[in-house]
């Protein structure tokens, strides 16, 4: 098992420290700036173990096409230095190395540490070189800790919608991009299909959560469903990217209408 330093961070080269941005407050704004955010990163703690064993099952293998979509939009690209935010237990991370390539940096940051404990596991077991140009951060979403214009492309997969201040963190999104770079934010799609919600609300009652419980998840999985009824629509989130000063912003349905990527362009 690789070990984590406490504060920021990794794997893949040691600690990383990146230079010119006062890291503030740390991962600790995230966990303490609510009850809620606190609430958030407990849950995500408790599923690390089985997050990628749910994923496969309950998608049928199908996020990691979305999650290789989400990183093609970014348009990340060989030598290109790159943010996989919210990164979980490292998905896209994984996608963005082979992009970038051995010249490449991916800065892979989350709140969780059991997450970025099981992400940096991972990366220890595959065989692929480029996976070392991988540095997994504990850091808050609302406060990154990097400069200004550091990114060439910034990925988020199903973390916006547990960012209890939306706004704030796609200012932090478009401040460390560079300009004319690219955010791709993958997560479910609040949809106005009657259809679309009723299916996925559902799926969540009848396969998701039963096969949760299994794993003594009930609980945690139940929050999946209320966290999507109180996420944004489409719109709503070109609107919030374009207030944060994207020059321009869409976003596309994924598998049907259940999922939903935005494309923002700083």
């Amino acid at each position: 098992m690789v070990a984590l330093t406490a504060g920021i961070s990794v794997a893949g080269g040691g600690v990383f420290s990146p230079a010119g941005r006062r890291r503030g407050r740390g991962p600790a704004a995230f966990r303490c700036s609510s009850s809620s955010a606190g609430e958030r990163q407990a849950l995500f703690s408790r599923i690390a173990p089985v997050y990628d064993l749910l994923n496969d099952v309950l998608s049928l293998g199908q996020h990691r096409t979305w999650k290789r979509i989400c990183v093609s939009w970014s348009r990340a690209k060989m030598g290109d230095r790159v943010l996989d935010l919210c990164c979980g237990s490292g998905d896209l991370a994984f996608v963005l190395s082979q992009k970038v390539g051995l010249d490449g940096e991916v800065m892979a940051v989350d709140f969780s540490r059991q997450q970025l404990q099981t992400a940096a596991d991972r990366q220890q077991q595959r065989w692929k070189l480029c996976y070392k140009n991988i540095k997994w951060i504990e850091g808050d979403a609302l406060d990154l800790p990097f400069a200004d214009c550091y990114f060439d492309a910034v990925t988020v997969g199903y973390g916006l919608r547990n960012v209890v201040d939306k706004s704030k963190a796609m200012r932090e999104i478009y401040r460390v991009l560079k300009p004319g770079s690219r955010a791709s934010i993958l997560d479910f799609n609040k949809s106005s299909s009657l259809f679309t919600t009723s299916l996925q609300s559902w799926a969540i009652d009848n396969v998701v959560v039963p096969l949760a419980s299994g794993y003594g998840l009930t609980e945690e999985y139940k929050y999946l469903k209320s966290s999507i009824s109180q996420y944004l629509t489409g719109e709503e989130l070109e609107k919030l990217a374009k207030e944060a000063g994207f020059c321009a912003a869409k976003h596309y349905e994924l598998g049907g209408g259940l999922m939903g990527n935005l494309v923002a362009t700083r």
